[in-house]
């Protein structure tokens, strides 16, 4: 090998093993717009089993949260502190036994108000906002009906933005609520699960995949309220 070769050789293995995105300090740069993980698929670290009272027990196995069937509800709340604006979460949840919601996942909608995203409430149906200007998710503008089938896994993504809070049920967008003039709150059963939690009620549900970003500013440039919203 000529010795210019070896140069190059030893200079492309040097940058690589450079990390990316490296600060001027050394430190590796994030992608502050980057999924993060909040659950290991292992262990419960960062949550904690809501103490709503009757509630099941909560495990995780083959890499799931198994929230078990309550009399009421069972759930977790997270431990740390979640963002409260331009933001997206996602989960993927499944129901195992039961009739009712199996993953209904409470979040933050700007600094002071909180909302559910009910996953098939009222009889095993409904999906919606609870609440939005007081009315729950079985009655307002953000209810749907879907027909959800045991042990089949749901990909859930809720995002909030300046402008609307808006739900995707595997990649089909179920809820556009516009935020300005509206306003948000949850109802009183599931005040523990704030600032951010996840509940079944007399249902055996699963978890697993909960990720968060921040949303990047063209995509909340693009989330603006249109003309025509209510």
């Amino acid at each position: 090998m000529s010795l210019f070769a070896r140069l190059m050789l030893i200079t492309t293995i040097v940058l690589a093993a450079q990390p990316a995105l490296a600060a001027e300090d050394g430190t590796k740069k994030d992608d502050p717009f980057a999924w993060k993980l909040l659950f290991d698929g292992k262990t419960l670290d960062g949550w904690k089993a809501t103490k709503f009272g009757g509630e099941g027990e909560v495990n995780v196995r083959d890499g799931m949260i198994v929230l078990e069937m309550g009399n009421d509800m069972t759930g977790i709340t997270f431990e740390g502190k979640p963002p409260r604006d331009n933001y997206e979460l996602a989960l993927e949840g499944q129901r195992l036994e039961g009739i009712d919601f199996f993953c209904t996942t409470t979040f933050p909608v700007g600094e002071k108000e909180h909302c559910s995203l009910v996953m098939g409430g009222w009889g095993g149906t409904v999906v919606g906002l609870s609440s939005v200007d007081f009315y729950d998710a079985s009655d307002n503008l953000t209810t749907r009906f879907v027909e959800f089938k045991d042990k089949q896994w749901y990909k859930v993504r809720i995002r909030v933005s300046d402008h609307r809070v808006s739900v995707w049920i595997d990649g089909e967008k179920l809820v556009d609520q516009p935020r300005e003039g509206h306003e948000f709150g949850v109802r009183f059963e599931v005040d523990l699960s704030r600032p951010l939690g996840i509940s079944t009620w007399q249902t055996t549900g699963a978890v697993r995949n909960i990720r968060v970003r921040r949303l990047r500013p063209e995509e909340i440039a693009a989330d603006k309220v249109e003309d025509g919203d209510q």
